[in-house]
Order: C-alpha cells, then structure tokens, then sequence
C-alpha cells in the first residue's frame, strides 16, 4: 500500500506542475497582448491620422460652457471627426493647450489631426492670423 501513496504523490505533484506551468503561460500571455495593446494606443497618441485624407468633410460643432476635454472629444467623436474620445482626452492633457479648449461653434474639417482641432478650440489663430471660430468670440 506504500507504493500507492507514493505514486499518489508524484502524480499530485506533477499535476500540481502542470497547473503551476499553464498559470505562467496564461500570465504571459496576458502580460504580452497588454503591452502590444499599451504600446499601439501610446503610438497613437502622438501619431493619430485624421478620421480622412483629401479635402474631408466640414462639422460645425457647439462646444457648450464647462465642457470638459473628455465631454469635448465625446462630442467630436460623435460628430466623426476623431475616432476616440479617450484618446483625445490624453492627447490634449499632454498637448500645448490644455486647459485651453474654449466654448464656442466651431467648424472644423473631418481632414484634420487632433492637434489642429485643439489649435482651433483654443482660439489660437491660423498662420494667417485670423481666428476659425464661426460665432466671432474669443
């Protein structure tokens, strides 16, 4: 009956192993497509393509008092004018206008990145000197 005992114990501790060695491939796995995942939105944040090529698709857009930079990419987001809100929300936090985004009208262009939008936003003029506000405020 030893001998039983014993061959109860290597198979418990093998299959105890095997357990042990599936968790870490799980975990590696895991641990993998979470970094191609972080690294893919990190590019993103500063290489973002506008939603179109070419000449695109002007939106006018109402940016309502107190709107917040999130709310602000929800809202051009809806309007198909970026692809991701979250993703407009990081890239004005590290963008020259944060805190910057300005109630108003807009028309802005399906053609533009993200940093041109928030240029307009900011009530920044253009290399012309002149605003691209609709509603002449700012």
């Amino acid at each position: 009956m030893n001998w039983w005992a014993s061959i109860r114990r290597i198979l418990a501790a093998f299959f105890g192993l095997a357990i042990r060695a599936a968790l870490l491939v799980a975990a590696f796995i895991i641990i993998k497509r979470a970094c191609f995942i972080a690294y893919d939105y990190g590019y993103r944040v500063f290489s973002e393509a506008p939603v179109t090529e070419g000449e695109g698709i002007n939106k006018v857009v109402e940016i309502p008092i107190g709107s917040s930079s999130m709310e602000i990419g929800e809202i051009l987001e809806e309007n198909g004018l970026i692809r991701d809100s979250k993703l407009f929300f990081i890239q004005e936090l590290l963008s020259a206008y944060r805190g910057d985004l300005q109630p108003g009208t807009y028309t802005l262009n399906t053609s533009m990145t993200s940093e041109e939008m928030m240029r307009i936003l900011a009530g920044v003029p253009d290399e012309e000197g002149e605003e691209e506000k609709e509603d002449g405020t700012g």
